[in-house]
């Protein structure tokens, strides 16, 4: 529950110890909604369809043929449905305010659920298509109407390119100039990175099924049907490894990019009544948050109106340089030739 001084006027806001970032997150609550966040949710929802119309697709194939690649993908289908409802939630729950016991708020929850979705994706998709594989390998059927099989995994590819079509479109604003890789690698938006993946490995899973049920029937060896489950499986397991380690990082708190680093740096800086930057810590609180907590040296001589005056200015100039910019602590000290021990 919010306490009853987090209503106070301006003058009493110190009494709240959110108070300042629920200010700064009504303010906001427009970027909540900007296209990061839309363009994400777009490419989630593109894909929890394409999903779920793909796996009872796979469902009927599997059912009908007795294909285990077939019946892999379909398992795989429904953990990726799974996982977008997981990351729509993760998107609901960064949505609630601060309270006094998560005075920072709830960004982070969007990592969190893409978190959890790496793992989904590892429990529910790549270890069952393993099992499912070396079972197959060790006791290899004959599939039934192959052609059915073949019919619903073009279906489904169909269906899973108009899904990545959708996170490429949505992703590239965000991308900029960066690779693919380098925006999966950096992006503190969970979401499309998830998607992007996801849907690659979906595409590259059905082509893979696909092979596998064309040399069932081209060879009349059924083992080649569990080779492609096996390798579906590996490939799905590469997939959430890559995510659990990206997820991680950010769910342990990742800080600004080099270069918002040297923005706000120059930013904190005035020449006259700010000097220099004693030293600097950020660190993302949610895909759109950044907390900035910096020590800074100010010119002697300073009133103390002076100085709040001083701080003001160089906190709009960061919030104007770098707008996730919206918790900011900023300490002013005197410069001391010998370095400052990081944290005092």
């Amino acid at each position: 529950m919010v306490p009853d001084n987090c209503s106070a006027p301006p003058w009493a806001r110190t009494e709240c110890p959110y108070a300042d970032l629920r200010r700064f997150s009504r303010k906001s609550d427009v970027l909540r909604k900007e296209p990061t966040v839309a363009a994400g949710k777009k490419a989630i929802l593109a894909a929890m369809f394409a999903n779920g119309g793909i796996a009872v697709a796979k469902f009927v194939g599997a059912a009908i043929t007795g294909s285990a690649s077939m019946l892999a993908e379909g398992v795989h289908s429904v953990a990726d449905t799974c996982n977008q409802g997981l990351l729509l939630l993760g998107q609901r729950r960064a949505e609630q305010e601060a309270n006094n016991l998560h005075q920072f708020g709830y960004g982070r929850s969007r990592y969190f659920y893409s978190f959890v979705v790496a793992l989904v994706l590892f429990t529910l998709g790549s270890l069952y298509a393993l099992y499912e594989g070396v079972h197959k390998i060790q006791h290899p059927e004959e599939l039934t109407r192959p052609f059915i099989a073949i019919g619903i995994l073009g279906f489904a590819i169909l269906l899973e390119c108009f899904s990545f079509y959708t996170a490429i479109k949505e992703s590239r604003p965000l991308k900029g100039e960066a690779s693919w890789w380098q925006f999966i690698r950096t992006s503190r938006h969970p979401e499309l990175p998830v998607v992007l993946l996801e849907d690659a490995g979906a595409l590259i899973g059905l082509v893979l099924a696909f092979g596998a049920v064309s040399l069932t029937m081209i060879t009349d060896n059924p083992i080649w049907d569990g080779i492609g489950t096996l390798s579906i499986g590996i490939l799905l397991g590469i997939i959430a490894v890559i995510l659990i380690v990206e997820m991680h990082s950010l769910l342990i708190g990742e800080g600004a990019t080099a270069k918002d680093d040297k923005v706000i740096r120059d930013n904190l800086v005035d020449g006259t009544r700010i000097e220099r930057v004693i030293h600097l810590r950020t660190q993302y609180l949610g895909p759109e948050e950044l907390l900035v907590a910096a020590k800074v040296s100010i010119a002697r001589g300073l009133e103390i109106s002076d100085i709040a005056a001083a701080i003001d200015d160089a906190e709009a100039r960061v919030r104007a340089a770098v707008p996730a910019a919206r918790v900011m602590y900023l300490e002013p000290d005197l410069y001391r030739s010998s370095p400052a021990v990081p944290g005092v």
